[in-house]
């Protein structure tokens, strides 16, 4: 300007305008290096310009030296001022944009309220990304400074069902809660490395309580002893389950002993898949509380009418548990349940627990091809069995039965004789394979008065079906 060269000056305005229009506003990214390099260009060749204008201008030698150094720091200075001015707006530019990423995984947490962790997982896994990311790589930003607050909200978030008593629920994301420690340092996240354990422990034992007694349960109970082994949630496994057995002993004695069973099994199966030294004493006290409810739940399927049942739980009972008193009580309530589950009538009431031995003679034969047992109750309950009668065949029809049966002279038919005292009593006749096949069982009913001497011959119809003929 002071030589009166307003073109270049003008050129330089331009220039400057244009690096003016580049660089602003300040970005995370800076300025292009080409537009850099292209100013510098500019701005060296209008020096050299400059110089060789002022050269020949007409100032006095007196003012150009000071004129050329003042207004030499002066150009100096503007870029060098420009340069850390830009510098400082770069460095807003990058806070702004790592609090913008901060806010990105706040909204990402915020946006999992309610939602189910199974949902939600991948969602936590990004925020948890992001916060990570600017704790390791912008260390001493004020968005770095600010995520030790956002992973306390973090982790009230992830473990929202413990705090809802949704314990089953809290498991997974409470595992999940104690393996950022790995990937994010116990440094950095502090207090928060070990928040979810006793939370997790006592997940374990609510959950797995809550499953005790239901067939498939304790898994949860058998992760606490095994990952928490001196938490307090642990000390308590062993009183609780001790307690639960006791509960149902208890209710063996009411409405439905077979339920109160069902769950002294899954119990059982439970404590045996316990550490140890503490699944060995609780697994023999829940096996000895099973033996008396598989018996008190055989007797409620009697008196309920479910004969059927009745004689499957208590025949299993009788061949499981040799050594018990009950043993022959639970086969005679078996055989009258299996009798009654073909003949309701034998039902009603429990049977006696009286064996044949005294009373009417009465002489059972088989007149069949294969193999008879014949199941009785009534007075007396108890069983025969008979051989397969040795060139015996079956009869065409009932009546050809009750004419020819155990008469063919000269012929041995197999037969056992009891002594039953008198009374109504319920046969149930069970046939093995014979040449015929398999043959229908076969229930019928008598009468046994004093005085008289009774036959029960057993014989084949086609068709499969037996017959009770007595005999005075």
């Amino acid at each position: 300007m002071l030589i009166r060269a307003w073109l270049p000056a003008l050129l330089c305005w331009v220039a400057t305008g244009a690096l003016l229009l580049v660089a602003l506003p300040a970005d995370v990214d800076g300025v292009p290096g080409g537009a850099l390099v292209g100013y510098l260009a500019v701005l060296v060749l209008a020096a050299a310009d400059a110089a060789r204008r002022a050269l020949r201008a007409p100032i006095g030698w007196r003012l150009r030296a000071p004129l050329a150094v003042g207004l030499g720091v002066v150009l100096l200075a503007v870029p060098a001022t420009s340069a850390v001015g830009y510098d400082a707006a770069q460095d807003e530019a990058v806070e702004g944009m790592l609090l913008d990423r901060l806010d990105k995984a706040d909204g990402i947490v915020k946006a999992q309220e309610g939602r189910p962790f199974t949902a939600s997982e991948s969602d936590y896994r990004t925020a948890m990304g992001l916060y990570r990311g600017l704790v390791r790589d912008h260390a001493g930003s004020r968005a770095a400074d600010r995520v030790p607050g956002r992973l306390d909200a973090y982790y009230k978030s992830v473990a929202a069902p413990y705090a809802d008593k949704q314990y089953c629920d809290a498991i997974e994301p409470l595992k999940y809660l104690r393996t950022l420690p790995g990937s994010v340092g116990d440094d950095r996240l502090g207090r928060l490395a070990t928040w979810p354990d006793a939370r997790l422990a006592d997940s374990y034992y609510e959950c797995g309580m809550s499953s005790l007694g239901k067939t498939g349960g304790g898994a949860d109970l058998r992760e606490l002893l095994d990952t928490f082994p001196k938490s307090d949630a642990a000390g308590k496994v062993a009183p609780a389950i001790r307690g639960a057995i006791d509960d149902r002993v208890a209710e063996l004695k009411g409405a439905d002993p077979c339920t109160a069973t069902q769950e002294l099994r899954a119990i059982r199966t439970t404590a045996q898949s316990l550490p140890d030294g503490t699944g060995s004493p609780l697994g023999s006290k829940a096996d000895a509380a099973v033996e008396p409810g598989v018996y008190a739940c055989g007797v409620d399927e009697f008196e309920d009418g479910r004969y059927s049942e009745a004689a499957k739980t208590l025949a299993g009972f009788a061949d499981t548990y040799k050594d018990s008193g009950r043993r022959e009580r639970a086969r005679t309530i078996a055989i009258a349940a299996e009798v009654a589950a073909a003949r309701p009538q034998a039902g009603g009431k429990l049977p006696a627990q009286r064996r044949a031995g005294s009373g009417q003679e009465f002489v059972f034969k088989n007149d069949g091809p294969s193999p008879v047992e014949v199941l009785f109750t009534g007075p007396a309950t108890g069983t025969v069995k008979l051989g397969a009668c040795a060139g015996c065949s079956t009869y065409s029809s009932r009546i050809e039965g009750r004419a020819k049966a155990c008469k063919a002279s000269g012929r041995s038919y197999p037969q056992k004789t009891l002594r039953l005292p008198p009374g109504e009593y319920h046969f149930l006749y069970k046939r093995g394979a014979g040449g015929t096949g398999l043959v229908r069982d076969h229930s019928d009913g008598a009468k046994v008065q004093g005085g008289y001497r009774y036959t029960d011959c057993a014989y084949v119809v086609s068709g499969g079906f037996g017959d009770f003929d007595g005999r005075t």
